[in-house]
Order: C-alpha cells, then sequence, then structure tokens
C-alpha cells in the first residue's frame, strides 16, 4: 500500500491529481498539503513513498520542500509540478535528486507513467540500499577504476532508476554508448528496448521518417508503413548519438517528442503516445552550436538534465592495464582463440602510446594483434610489427 503526498497550493488540481491516482489504485493513501511548509510538516511525521510537489508556492517553494526531502529521507521518491516558465527550475529539481518533472497542465498519461515508475524504483532503490549497486559486466562493461571512471560508474547508478534525460559528452571513441548502456541496463525499463540511432549517419532528409516512422505513400519511397524509432523504444531507452549533427528541422521535433510523450509519423496528423527515456550524445561543443544557430538552446535545456563527461584515454591510462586485458579475453573468444595471454612489457608499452582514438583505437590495436601474432602470448616484439604505433 503506497502512501502519496501531494504538494500544491492551487486547490482545483490538487483535487484532480487526487481524483486521477485514486481511479489509478483504490488501494492507495493520499496527502494533500496545501503550501511547502504544511508538507515538510507532514513529511517528517508520515512514512511517504512518494511526494508530488508544485514549484511556485507560498511560505515554502518547492526547491526548498525538495531540499528537505533529500535531507530528511533520500528513500522519498518527488515528482515536480512545474509551470511553463519553470524549466530551468525543473531542471535543477533533477539535478537535486527528484524523480521526474511534469508541466502544467499535467498531462495525465505522463502524470501516471512517472508515478508509476517512481512507486517501482522505490522499490528497487530499496533492494540496492541492501546490496550496494554497480555498473553491469558483460559485453558492456565500463571497465576501469581510476579516479574519473569511478565518478562516472557511481553517477550511472544514482541517475539510471531516473527518469532524467541524460547528455553525454566525449571524444569519438571514448565510450559514450557503453554508458548510454550501463544507464539502461540499471534503469527500471532494463527489460525494455535499447534503440540507438547515429544522427550523423542519416541524411538530413530521412532523419524524421527514421526517427517518427511513416504512412505509405507519405513520400516518392514510402512503399509502406514504417514505425519510427520513438515508438519503437516504447517503455525502454532511445539512444540519440551524435545529436549534434541533427538537423534543426528535426530538433524541434524532437523537442515536441520529449515535452509532451507524443509524435506524428510522417503523413500522420495522429498523435502516438510513447513512454520513452532519450539518452542524447555528442562530441561538440553544444553550446556553440547555440551561439551559431545550429543547436535548439530550448531542445539543449532539455536533454541535458544531467550531464556525464567521459574522459579521453590519454586522461586515464592507468586503465590501460584493464581494458587490454579486458579485450584480449573478449576478442580471443570470438576467434577462437582462448589460449592467448599478453606479457607484461607488451602491456607496459601499449600504455605508454598516445591514444588519440581512445577506447575504439585501444580496441582496434588488441584485435590486430590477436589476429596476426603468431604464437600463444602477445609480446612486446608483436607490438612493434604488428600495432601500426
Amino acid at each position: 500500500m503506497s502512501k502519496i503526498l501531494i504538494v500544491e497550493d492551487e486547490d482545483a488540481i490538487r483535487r484532480v491529481l487526487k481524483k486521477v491516482l485514486s481511479e489509478e489504485n483504490q488501494k492507495f493513501v493520499i496527502d494533500e498539503a496545501a503550501d511547502g511548509v504544511d508538507a515538510v510538516a507532514k513529511i517528517k511525521i508520515n512514512n511517504y513513498d512518494l511526494v508530488i510537489c508544485d514549484i511556485k508556492m507560498p511560505k515554502k517553494d518547492g526547491i526548498e520542500v525538495l531540499n528537505f526531502i533529500k535531507k530528511f529521507n533520500q528513500e522519498i521518491n518527488v515528482i515536480m509540478i512545474s509551470g511553463h516558465g519553470d524549466l530551468k527550475t525543473a531542471v535543477q529539481a533533477m539535478r537535486i535528486g527528484a524523480f521526474d518533472y511534469i508541466e502544467k497542465p499535467p498531462d495525465l498519461n505522463n502524470l501516471l507513467t512517472s508515478v508509476r515508475g517512481a512507486l517501482k524504483a522505490k522499490i528497487v532503490n530499496s533492494g540496492i540500499k541492501k546490496n550496494k549497486s554497480s555498473t553491469k559486466k558483460g559485453k558492456y562493461e565500463i571497465v576501469g577504476e581510476s579516479k574519473k571512471i569511478s565518478d562516472l560508474k557511481d553517477l550511472i547508478v544514482k541517475i539510471a532508476p531516473t527518469n532524467a534525460k541524460v547528455l553525454i559528452l566525449g571524444p569519438n571513441g571514448s565510450g559514450k554508448e557503453l554508458v548510454a548502456r550501463q544507464i539502461h541496463l540499471n534503469s527500471l525499463r532494463s527489460d525494455g528496448p535499447f534503440i540507438e540511432v547515429n544522427c550523423a549517419a542519416i541524411p538530413s532528409e530521412l532523419i524524421e521518417s527514421e526517427l517518427f516512422g511513416h504512412l505509405k505513400g507519405s513520400f516518392t519511397s514510402a512503399h509502406k508503413d514504417r514505425t519510427g524509432k520513438f515508438e519503437a523504444a516504447n517503455n525502454g531507452t532511445l539512444f540519440l548519438d551524435e545529436i549534434g549533427d541533427m538537423s534543426l528541422s528535426a530538433q524541434s521535433k524532437v523537442l515536441r517528442a520529449i515535452q509532451e510523450n507524443k509524435i506524428q509519423k510522417v503523413g500522420s496528423e495522429k498523435d502516438i503516445y510513447v513512454d520513452t527515456r532519450v539518452i542524447a550524445a555528442t562530441n561538440k561543443n553544444v553550446k556553440k552550436l547555440i551561439e551559431s544557430n545550429i543547436f535548439r538552446e530550448d531542445l539543449y535545456h532539455r536533454i541535458s538534465v544531467i550531464e556525464l563527461n567521459v574522459p579521453k584515454l590519454n586522461d586515464r591510462k592507468e586503465d590501460i592495464p584493464d581494458l587490454i586485458s579486458f579485450f584480449v579475453n573478449l576478442i580471443s573468444a570470438q576467434y577462437d582463440k582462448k589460449n592467448i595471454t599478453i606479457n607484461e612489457k607488451a602491456i607496459k608499452k601499449l600504455s605508454s602510446f598516445d591514444w588519440p582514438g581512445n577506447v575504439r583505437e585501444l580496441r582496434n590495436v588488441v584485435e590486430r594483434l590477436l589476429i596476426l601474432t603468431e604464437s600463444d602470448q602477445i609480446t612486446d616484439k608483436d607490438i612493434v610489427k604488428f600495432s601500426g604505433k
């Protein structure tokens, strides 16, 4: 039986929210507070699972209430309700630790989706407290124990269970896709699809069809209906890689999809509701793109509630031995060369090199060495002969 507190100074909105939640589940125990002071008083004496809180209120605003909750009991999830002009404050709330934010007037589908997610996250997070969480192992493992990578992995575990939009920044080959996959794998959506779109690889005239789908006959080559990536990622995660290369026209439609959780196929006027978490990535300086009128500032604020920076490999060289061992084990199995090892001199030599292509370049070199080496052990002589460095 979940206990929920609605904090809202407008009586009409408070009544609507209570009615919608009661219809969603009659077992919900729902309390109300008309301002931040009343909310804090109730939170102190009740064990709430979820607080739905307006941002602009008299006496004590929503940010103050959120800050109190995060100090008082971090296990309480908070959904913020923001007015149209409160976007920056809503983003601030997400960075403080809010689970999600909903714009006024609240879309009821969005609200209920967020409530379900927040209550589910409460259960999952209780398990995390008992069993300290970490990023997932396996094919998409983020390898390394340097401070920069350890901090990054800690952030992933912290933000993954929320609905926060994430922008991943970093140079080519640094592992931005791995970070996106780890967020998905550690999230409440891990059983849902993970759909990747390389925005730089799709011609600008086709990007809208790729993202939103199209109806048969909507343009010359549209020979049949097609489902877009937003819809394909429903109940999962959509990874928009190299979003800095997306056209302004497509950006405006992506903005609408993120704001309203609705899309329209090319050639259709019918709205399709989607519950899709968007994670974006780029190797470009987005703020410079905004200054050059190449990227929409409002979209940037939507997708960058959380910004994660993936370091260059040259800035975390202490991780290179672990990366080499990981790649040797992974790739040797693919080529059925499971008995191949690499000696310490070879690892030290590889660690001394400059890696402008980052982790991707290191992986390619290890793969080349595994293919070309003529013995069961990669040596420093093989590095000189085959690495190309």
